[in-house]
């Protein structure tokens, strides 16, 4: 009943895995269910980005979820689609809450990963001879790369408070303000995290390690809005053309890592007991009604809350560096949260699925979550407009500022893209910047950068991911979220 091994074609084997899809429209393929699926496939991309999917394990990745028990409509890939561990990252799947399963590897390895994005009152001739200062404060003070450890120091009980309250630990602890939660998916906190079932180890890596950003693709970015596409929705989310912002992408660190890893290695075995034929071992899963469903998902939510809480603490961290380094006032800088956002999570939920509300799980890996106006969940202050969301490119292109539709919540389970989504793995990535000065080729763009470790250069060039400005207009195109703003880079700081 249990297969072990990915099931996916080889690079040796020059297997076209794009030749079987259906165009739906435009903007739609459909990969048609066959063998065990219960579900087709949709992936959201246009023809030239879906070239990058030949021989790629993502589309053999979407059919395996496909097959798992409980899913429902279809097994979705977002147009930053690229194949990771189990599901591809930018897929969405759904599982029915009384009959589905919780997978950890759909959920991924960076618990809670997400994005948040602050507006400040200043425009780029206001900072402008003072940006080298500022993302060296930021470099300086916001520990960094692999491993790194932070400045707040927790006791154990104190640890697993943060796991419990998120990102209102934080800013009861003084890490920013109460506006701030209002405007954080879930208020900063998953009401199930339950610090019981968390490994001892996962404990001692989470204890040094909050208010840190972390390695790889983490970043904290100064921008400026460089165009709005909206006016009536920039106005309700405080943006403007010329405007300061500060991005930051981070997670769950070391603490979420280990959470998905424990439950990984008892998945693998627990699943074997299930009347399950499991196409890869690396969607090991529980049902979600089971006691060890209700396990995992009550410690993904503590790495959910960890994560909040890391990047409520890093932005105000930010703020006092902006404060310091500019030498103004917490009134002219206006420094506030415009929205928090993760990409990285599953979650209970109500949609209509062939015209009947059902409750689901859905699992969002590598996407994010675009709720449409007057939907409940959507904070008060852009209840009118629709859910802000937050689309970073990488550190030598553009971001976007987006807004959830209803069409969303009709087609992808309120779901859209996170990113522009890799292209090079980081080994190729690597090769193909051999001999290229990244860092310069980013100074002569007029985007200065600061950064740990000495391959993050490399592995995270530009040239790595796909376009970002085609990322995003195929989701804008498709309708599942419309362009508020596009931002431009002027200072990153990289793990």
């Amino acid at each position: 009943m249990f297969r072990t091994g990915l099931q996916t074609p080889s690079g040796s084997e020059h297997i076209n895995m794009t030749e079987n899809l259906r165009k739906i429209d435009e903007y739609r393929w459909e990969v048609p269910k066959s063998g065990d699926m219960r579900v087709p496939g949709i992936i959201y991309t246009d023809e030239s980005m879906l070239k990058t999917l030949r021989n790629e394990g993502a589309i053999k990745q979407l059919e395996n979820a496909a097959t798992l028990p409980g899913i429902v409509k279809a097994a979705l890939a977002m147009p930053d689609v690229h194949q990771g561990y189990g599901l591809p990252i930018g897929g969405v799947v759904a599982f029915d809450w009384e009959e589905g399963i919780i997978s950890p590897g759909a959920v991924g390895y960076d618990i809670c990963c997400g994005v948040r994005l602050a507006t400040t009152h200043l425009e780029e001739k206001d900072v402008k001879t003072k940006v080298e200062s500022l993302v060296n404060a930021l470099y300086q003070n916001i520990p960094c790369g692999v491993g790194s450890k932070g400045s707040v120091k927790l006791s154990v009980d104190e640890e697993k408070k943060v796991l419990t309250q998120g990102s209102q630990w934080a800013v009861k602890h003084g890490f920013g303000e109460d506006s701030d939660l209002e405007c954080t998916e879930e208020g900063g906190c998953l009401p199930n995290a339950d610090p019981d079932v968390i490994s001892e180890r996962a404990l001692k890596r989470g204890k040094k390690q909050l208010g840190t950003l972390g390695s790889g693709n983490h970043f904290i970015e100064i921008g400026v809005v460089e165009k709005i596409h909206d006016p009536e929705v920039a106005k309700v989310f405080g943006l403007f053309e010329g405007q300061v912002t500060l991005m930051l992408h981070s997670g769950s660190r070391g603490f979420g890592y280990q959470v998905c890893d424990d439950f990984l290695a008892f998945m693998t075995k627990h699943v074997k007991k299930l009347p399950i034929e499991l196409p890869d071992r690396q969607l090991s899963c529980a049902m979600i009604q089971s006691e060890e469903g209700r396990r995992y998902l009550n410690a993904m939510a503590c790495a959910a809350n960890y994560a909040w809480a890391n990047r409520q603490v890093m932005m105000h961290k930010s703020r006092e560096v902006f404060l310091h380094t500019l030498g103004i006032s917490p009134r002219d800088l206006g420094m506030r949260l415009l929205y928090d956002v993760a990409h990285n999570i599953a979650k209970k939920e109500e949609h209509i699925i062939e015209g009947e509300k059902r409750i689901v799980c859905v699992h969002r890996k590598g996407a994010t979550r675009a709720f449409p106006a007057g939907h409940e969940s959507v904070c008060k202050e852009y209840r009118d407009v629709g859910q802000p969301v937050i689309i970073p490119g990488d550190m030598g292109t553009a971001s976007y500022v987006l807004v959830g539709t209803q069409r969303a919540m009709d087609e992808t389970f309120g779901s859209t893209c996170h990113g522009a989504g890799r292209v090079l793995s980081r080994t190729a990535a690597k090769k193909a910047s051999k001999g290229r000065a990244i860092y310069r080729e980013l100074e002569d763009k007029g985007i200065l950068v600061r950064w740990r470790g000495r391959h993050t250069m490399a592995e995270e060039m530009p040239d790595a991911y796909k376009d970002i400005s085609q990322v995003v207009g195929v989701v804008h195109g498709a309708g599942i979220s419309k362009k508020v703003a596009k931002l431009r880079p002027i200072a990153v700081v990289k793990g």
